[in-house]
Order: C-alpha cells, then structure tokens, then sequence
C-alpha cells in the first residue's frame, strides 16, 4: 500500500470514530446512566474512598510527570502506518497483562478486586505514555501529558461527556493555549466520576467470588484495547492535522 493510500484509508478511519465519539446520548444510554446512579449509590464507603484515593494519585503523577519513565519519544523519520503497527504491538502486549492482573484480583474476592482499580490504572497510563512516545511526544511537556488525559477521558466516559472531550482533542492546538501555567488547576474530581460511573457495574461484578476472575479479565482486556484504539486515533488525529513538527511522510 502507498503512502497516499494509506493516508487515504488513516482519514476514512478517523472520520468513522469522530462520528462515533460525537454520537448522542441514546434512550439505552441514559437508561444505563440512571441504573449506574442508582449502583453508585449502593457502593460501600470505602470503595469510594479507594476510587477516590487512586484517581488523587493517579493524576499527581501524570501532572508531575512521573507516572511516565522510560518512554522517550522516537525521533525517526518513520511512515504513519510504521507508527501505527508499532502502536498496535504496545496495545497487544498491555491488553495481555491487563487481562491477566484482572483475573488474579478478581479471583481474590474484595480486597483484590479493590487492589485491581490502582494496579489497571497503571497499565493503562503505561501503555499511553509508550503509545505518546511511538508518535513523537514528549510527555516532559505538561500539555502533553493533560492530552494523555483526555485520551484517557475519551474511552472512561459517557455519550455525552465524550463528545465535549473529542471536541477538544480534535481541536487541541488551539485548546493547549488556553491551559493555565499552573498545572494543580486540572478538574481531577470530575475526571474521577466520569470514569467511576462508566465502569461501576463491571468492576462491582469483579468483586463477586466466582465470577470475577473472569469478568477482571474480560473488562480489563476489552476496555485497555479500547484505550488504546482511541489513543491512536488521537495522536493520528493531530499529526494529520499538522499539531506536531514530525514529518509523516
């Protein structure tokens, strides 16, 4: 396949997920929302507090940075369809073991399901800042590391929450200058119920005996796959654009 061919074929994908990440709420939708109230609701303390815990740490080390070692960014004149298959083989192998963390906590019951959300959370931000890097960003940047956020955003939300967010990454250039200097002002907290109130059902499920071990497995290979889809068609997104000085060519 050309380079102009598969260009061609990149913008046709790209054009397909931004209808997807723009689509409204549907009846099914807000039926789902209310019952995931309604579940939120029912959730012990200390599950809350937990979520709350981990998301507080999680983006501390995002907005400071240290969440990301060892992924520097690539500098070689690469294809964007080298880009792409490089990034694929990074979902692969994270998708692996997030499956496999989750069928271990998810076998141990409570206290392990519970252990799951942090431990997820890691690979997930693990596999972002080496999907960041196969593009050529540099997470040393602050911006770079708020986009990495809203690609996160992208997967863990509702229809709706979605599409403000899209809105945003596809407009990113221009969005970047409008962010603060000073990095503690990032809505930590809204970010936090967005992905709690997406994942609620499925990771409750996780902490039944018997069956958790499978969901663990289940949820965290389909939705890390997820992420990683959405992060690539982000970054593909802003280099089609023309928001980065590597050549693509």
């Amino acid at each position: 396949m050309t380079i102009t061919d598969y260009q061609a074929l990149v913008q046709q994908e790209l054009n397909i997920w931004g209808l997807e990440m723009r689509k409204k709420p549907s009846l099914f939708d807000r039926a789902s929302k209310n019952l995931q109230e309604r579940i939120n609701r029912k959730i012990p303390e200390k599950v809350h507090r937990g979520i709350s815990l981990a998301f507080r740490e999680l983006i501390s080390a995002v907005l400071s940075g240290s969440a990301f070692v060892g992924d520097a960014p690539r500098v070689e004149k690469e294809s964007l369809q080298t880009k792409d298959l490089l990034a694929r083989d990074k979902i692969n192998f994270y998708k692996r073991t997030a499956a496999a963390e989750g069928t271990v906590t998810g076998a141990g019951g409570i206290l392990l399901g519970l252990a799951d959300l942090p431990l997820w959370l890691g690979i997930k931000m693990k596999m972002l800042s080496s999907i960041a890097a196969v593009y050529g960003f540099d997470l040393k940047d602050y911006k770079e590391r708020i986009f990495l956020l809203q690609v996160f955003q992208l997967t863990f939300s509702g229809r709706k929450h979605r599409k403000m967010i899209y809105d945003t990454v596809a407009n990113w250039e221009a969005y970047s200058k409008t962010l603060p200097e000073d990095i503690k002002k990032f809505d930590w907290q809204a970010f936090q119920q967005e992905y709690r109130d997406f994942l609620d059902i499925a990771k409750l499920l996780q902490l039944i005996p018997g069956v958790g071990a499978f969901v663990g497995a289940y949820v965290n290979h389909r939705y890390t796959e997820r992420l990683g889809r959405d992060a690539i068609n982000a970054y593909r997104l802003r280099l089609i654009n023309g928001s980065h000085g590597n050549n693509q060519s």
